[in-house]
């Protein structure tokens, strides 16, 4: 696998410059990386021809030729560096070598918190139209207190660093394959690439009308004399009205979508507005077969993904949204194997949902607040997230909308398992996830319970209180 790497600095001999060659000269046994000079860039000028300057010319050459590009990138005043916009400004204007490309993201500095705002602010720039690039999900490489991280030789002087950096790039290789369709997904098999996204099949619930048809619902129901209104449904564990049934779904905290064993996308909880949603749709689609409601280069995602769940070689795959901001919003899209009795597969649920919220609920009622954690912040074994990358092509969790808005945005396979891609979403990435540990303020979680109290709590012992409002549980109804 080829890979280059640019620091951005002019300095050669600048930490972050030292980070991507020592990846350079440790890690050949899983990539043959190339450090590429940007000392001659000039600052960006439109007025200005990139082809004027033949270290931009190379830059834009080996970019494009490279299967995925390392970025490190130092901070300043909790940005990226005027080097790297710079960089990244010639090569969005005339050219477009990061278009479709997996990036990741490492960066070194003098602080604690390892560049992790700059690296944030990279990854908006990475999003934006014209560069469009894929960075890398789930994974991230933080190094804090870098003037004490490296030997006199340029080495990394922390054998635990060495290998988490290791780990970080190990991951980085799967994530390349996956962009580009290569490696890990087709030597894991090739039937993936047989998924019919076109629902051109049957199974025993497919209704035979016109999937295309904008007004599928109305049609189907009536070709099937669905119940409606205040007909009865008889459930595993109940008996509910549709009306009841719509009212118990749209009032779920989350948004629902149902792609049923023919890859038709038959259901989605119509809680809000397309322009409110998490993940926009729109009601005509419905009843659409997979095919059309992605983007082309979204479908050899889509396919391996839905091959996952299908064979059950996965029972769930879990995606952040892109663009989310940490102690702001943390979208999730969760896509579930759905099965019958038997085990045999029936379709997917997709749920999204904002985690925020209820995070920021628990910390309020429990008087407790989320704090970085150092040891997870300041170097390999803790400057990056531990959780994993995906370990099948990039799924798009912004999904939902129709084609009609397409935007420029990152090629396949970033898509969304389940229901309506948007390209307008799609253009957006992911922000880093900082490793965060729970500090406890005064408040006690028991809400506050004095000893004698919470030694009645252990020996299970009520209080007054405990016959209003079970804490576990909610208000009584």
């Amino acid at each position: 696998m080829k890979l280059v790497a640019i620091a951005g600095s002019f300095d050669k001999g600048s930490y972050n410059r030292m980070l991507v060659d020592f990846m350079a000269k440790e890690y050949t046994d899983l990539a043959d990386i190339e450090v590429l000079d940007v000392d001659q860039v000039p600052l960006f000028d439109r007025d200005l021809d990139y082809k004027d300057f033949p270290q931009l010319v190379e830059l834009n050459a080996k970019i494009s030729a490279a299967d995925g590009v390392i970025l490190a990138t130092p901070e300043h005043n909790h940005t990226t560096t005027v080097v790297m916009k710079s960089i990244l400004e010639w090569l969005s204007s005339d050219v477009h070598p990061f278009q479709d490309k997996a990036v990741m993201i490492v960066g070194a500095s003098y602080l604690i918190q390892g560049t992790s705002r700059a690296q944030a602010d990279l990854r908006e720039i990475l999003d934006a139209p014209g560069v469009n690039a894929i960075p890398m999900t789930g994974n991230e490489f933080l190094m804090g207190n870098c003037q004490d991280k490296f030997d006199e030789n340029g080495n990394i002087s922390d054998e635990g660093t060495v290998k988490f950096l290791k780990g970080v790039l190990a991951k980085f290789t799967e994530w390349v394959n996956m962009v580009n369709g290569t490696g890990v997904v087709e030597a894991a098999a090739d039937d993936w690439k047989n998924e019919d996204l076109t629902a051109s099949g049957k199974t025993d619930t497919t209704i035979d009308v016109d999937m295309m048809s904008k007004d599928w619902v109305n049609q189907a129901s009536a070709k099937v004399n669905a119940a409606s209104d205040r007909d009865y449904v008889k459930l595993d564990s109940g008996v509910l009205s549709v009306n009841q049934l719509n009212w118990f779904l749209k009032t779920m905290p989350m948004e629902l979508t149902f792609m049923d064993d023919n890859a038709q996308f038959i259901y989605y909880n119509h809680m809000l507005d397309r322009d409110d949603m998490l993940a926009p749709r729109y009601p005509w689609q419905t009843g659409m077969p997979m095919s059309e409601v992605h983007p082309e280069r979204a479908k050899d995602g889509v396919k391996y993904v839905i091959h996952q769940l299908r064979t059950g070689k996965k029972d769930l795959v879990e995606m952040p949204v892109p663009g989310n901001k940490l102690n702001e919003k943390w979208i999730m899209h969760y896509y579930k194997r759905m099965a019958d009795d038997n085990g045999q597969f029936r379709g997917i649920n997709e749920w999204v949902l904002d985690l925020w919220p209820i995070v920021k609920s628990y910390l309020d009622m429990t008087g407790q607040k989320l704090v970085q954690d150092p040891t997870k912040a300041v170097d390999a074994e803790g400057g990056a997230s531990s959780s994993a990358a995906p370990a099948t092509p990039a799924v798009d969790a912004s999904a939902g909308a129709s084609e009609e808005e397409a935007t420029p945005a990152p090629a396949a396979p970033a898509v969304d398992a389940s229901a309506g891609a948007s390209d307008e979403e799609e253009t957006t990435t992911a922000t880093p996830v900082k490793p965060v540990q729970v500090e406890t303020t005064s408040v006690d979680t028991a809400a506050g319970a004095s000893d004698e109290e919470r030694d009645d709590a252990e020996k299970g012992i009520p209080d007054a209180a405990d016959e209003a409002v079970d804490t576990d549980a909610g208000a009584s109804m």
